[in-house]
C-alpha cells in the first residue's frame, strides 16, 4: 500500500486518520508520518492498516488492474439482492 493508496482509501469510507488508526490499533501518529512522507512504516504496520481498510470494504489495486496501470483502491463491490 503506498501513501497515496492510504489517503484514497480513507477518503473512500469516509474515515479521518484517527478512525484508521483506531481500527488498526496502531498510533494516529504512524499515519500522520506516513501519509505525510515522512517515513515508511515497518512490513506489519502496512499490513494491519490493509486489513482493517479492507474490512471497511476497500480494495487496493496496484497490480496494474487500474485503467491507467498504476496504483488504486476501489470499494468492494456489492453483490445485487436476489429477488
Amino acid at each position: 500500500m503506498t501513501r497515496e493508496q492510504c489517503r484514497a482509501a480513507r477518503a473512500l469510507i469516509g474515515w479521518s486518520q484517527q478512525q484508521l488508526a483506531d481500527a488498526a490499533a496502531i498510533g494516529v501518529a504512524t499515519i500522520r508520518v506516513f501519509e505525510a512522507g515522512g517515513s515508511e512504516p515497518r512490513s506489519a504496520t502496512l499490513q494491519v492498516l490493509s486489513l482493517a481498510l479492507e474490512s471497511a470494504g476497500v480494495v487496493f489495486l496496484g497490480d496494474g488492474t487500474c485503467v491507467e496501470g498504476g496504483p488504486g483502491v476501489r470499494l468492494r463491490s456489492v453483490a445485487p439482492a436476489a429477488s
